[in-house]
């Protein structure tokens, strides 16, 4: 199989890559004018309206994990506008692409999150679960209406929409470590907030099995079967490292020093549960967070 990946150098990509090639499967990252590029990857510059489109042919699937970091900086004007075109242009320019390819793939695998939600406190949502209101709501709805464009040329599209990615490469949890590890650790606000988690391992596995699974189709929740309130998740948390956890980050402080992205990042509550395929037939390896922890720690 053929894979095109946007985003490959990113922690989900970077280990999407490593697992598909693995077993034999050739892929091709798309890759920006600044980018390091590897034998078989692809140019492409979504801002100028620039990409290789005869290398991406014969590509049977395509992966689109594009998007600067929602955590990667207060939620300025400026940085909300880099947010959405990293993701919203993107994905349109990325499906304007593949739709004219003499050849087109027979799926495609965006992205999304559960942000999609927005703050919903103790309702159990599901991939059928209205949007919320907020930026992050409105992000996530624009970047999956891009995508699913490819629908209308015959292309099976998936959107996964990923909780809180668990690794010790990169993500969240790599910045819990330190206040945690240091004995600062504690719960966010009033600790109340639904935290819907998954683990690396997981979320590639699902990846795979929505490339195969010809029954996979619009949204997928990607997350581990038990998310935990942010009180237990520090409890967890601060356990498995043999620290403890008695400094809690008021709410009114997270917003003082973060914005808009505290209440949407750290303070929102969203409890989500996997009922459409590949997800809801997935077998964890990670269904609970201790365990989880665990693994992910032994390899930091």
């Amino acid at each position: 199989m053929k894979v095109l990946i946007s985003g490959g150098a990113g922690l989900v990509g970077a280990a999407l890559t490593e697992s598909l090639r693995s077993e034999g499967h050739t892929v091709a990252r798309l890759v920006r004018p600044d980018g390091a590029a590897s034998a078989g990857d692809i140019r492409w510059d979504p801002t100028s309206g620039f990409i290789n489109l005869d290398a991406m042919e014969a590509a049977d699937a395509v992966v689109n994990l594009n998007g600067a970091s929602i955590g990667g900086g207060r939620w300025t004007p400026t940085r909300k506008k880099l947010l959405r075109t990293s993701r919203v242009d993107s994905t349109r320019f990325l499906v304007d692409s593949i739709v004219r390819l003499k050849q087109k793939p027979r799926v495609l695998v965006s992205a999304s999150a559960v942000g999609y939600y927005g703050n919903r406190g103790d309702e159990i949502l599901n991939e059928s679960s209205a949007s919320g209101n907020d930026f992050l709501a409105e992000l996530c709805r624009d970047w999956e209406a891009g995508a699913l464009r490819a629908q209308s040329s015959g292309i099976r599209t998936v959107l996964p929409r990923f909780g809180i990615i668990l690794s010790a490469k990169g993500g969240a949890l790599t910045q819990m470590l330190t206040p945690f590890k240091l004995g600062f650790g504690g719960r966010l606000g009033g600790g109340k907030q639904w935290m819907s988690w998954v683990a690396l391992d997981d979320v590639v596995g699902i990846l795979r099995a929505a490339l195969s699974n010809e029954q996979a189709s619009g949204p997928v929740n990607v997350v581990a079967p038990n998310p935990v309130q942010n009180s237990e998740f520090t409890r967890v948390l601060a356990g498995v490292l043999h620290r403890p956890a008695i400094f809690p980050a008021p709410a009114f402080a997270l917003r003082v020093a973060l914005g808009e992205m505290a209440d949407a990042l750290l303070l929102s509550s969203q409890r989500v549960q996997a009922e459409r395929p590949p997800a809801a037939a997935y077998a964890f390896r990670y269904e609970n967070l201790e365990p989880a922890l665990h693994a992910i720690l032994a390899k930091h």
